[in-house]
């Protein structure tokens, strides 16, 4: 992977950790939160969109269409699926499970369906994942509590969200060739319009998630594109293979950001399992 796909991936591992940092803040804020964001990160980057498609063009309609659907709703049940983790879970625990269960379950697909052999260091990384989930989601080989628990399952079921949008997208990038920018614009919008029913019908809740939430809001609206923005260019200079594990550098970052401005418990085994969880990733990706 040349310098500037590296560059691109540790940037956006910074905002996304520090994006995460922000809608954890947020924590019960729900479906209005991630509306509030899909629109407001629409409204801040129509600028970038205009000069995307100034410079690049119209895309082809049906393919701009198709990818920005299909993505749209598989980012859309991510987010509400991660906010509710961050509802009644910690970030030191909900966070590394999303970014790393991704890497895993594509290598159980490709050996289950695909009839793919991976090699050792295949082998190794996927055993280092599941290791660092089980430090990072047990103490003492028990659950901590229901809490934890519910933390644990919507971390899993997170990064199974993580893989199948992380594919879609680099094909619509790659094979269709659609413009980052725009494409991550129209996924904004697209969530938008199909949460706009639950904002119209609930306004007195999305109210008060922005009186309450605005700074967050506005953070996460603005670096989570950033992030997202960032790595899907850094999938046209470098195969997805390489990208996906780079940016979860991320893990690392957010436990550090749990552990130091959110006073999560025990830093020193999460912080631990979040290094097995990335170590495992990184292996997955060179194998």
């Amino acid at each position: 992977m040349g310098l500037a796909a590296v560059l691109l991936v540790a940037t956006a591992a910074f905002a996304h950790a520090a994006w995460n940092f922000f809608a954890k803040r947020a924590g019960a804020a729900g479906a209005g939160f991630v509306w509030l964001t899909a629109t407001c990160s629409a409204v801040l980057y129509l600028p970038v969109m205009a000069a995307s498609l100034i410079w690049n063009g119209l895309p082809p309609l049906g393919d701009w269409l198709l990818g920005v659907l299909v993505s749209a709703v598989v980012h859309l049940a991510y987010f509400l699926l991660l906010q509710r983790g961050y509802a009644v879970g910690d970030m030191s625990v909900v966070y590394p499970l999303a970014r790393g269960t991704g890497p895993m379950l594509a290598m159980l697909v490709a050996v289950l369906l695909l009839g793919e052999r991976p090699g050792w260091l295949g082998i190794l990384g996927g055993l280092l994942v599941v290791a660092g989930v089980f430090v990072i989601g047990l103490s003492d080989g028990v659950p901590r509590s229901g809490a934890s628990l519910a933390g644990v399952g919507f971390g899993l079921a997170t990064g199974a969200l993580i893989a199948t949008y992380t594919v879609w997208d680099a094909h619509a990038v790659t094979g269709l060739a659609l413009s980052p920018l725009a494409y991550d614009w129209a996924n904004n919008l697209a969530r938008s319009m199909l949460l706009a029913p639950y904002a119209v019908s609930r306004r007195t809740r999305v109210v008060e998630a922005w009186k309450s939430h605005r700074r967050e809001i506005l953070a996460v609206a603005l670096l989570s594109p950033l992030a997202y923005i960032l790595v899907l260019f850094a999938m046209q200079l470098a195969p997805v293979s390489l990208v996906a594990p780079a940016r979860e550098l991320s893990i690392v970052l957010a436990g550090l950001l749990a552990w130091r401005l959110l006073g999560e418990p025990q830093p020193t085994r999460r912080l631990t399992g979040a290094v097995v969880v990335l170590a495992g990733i990184v292996l997955l990706g060179i194998a």
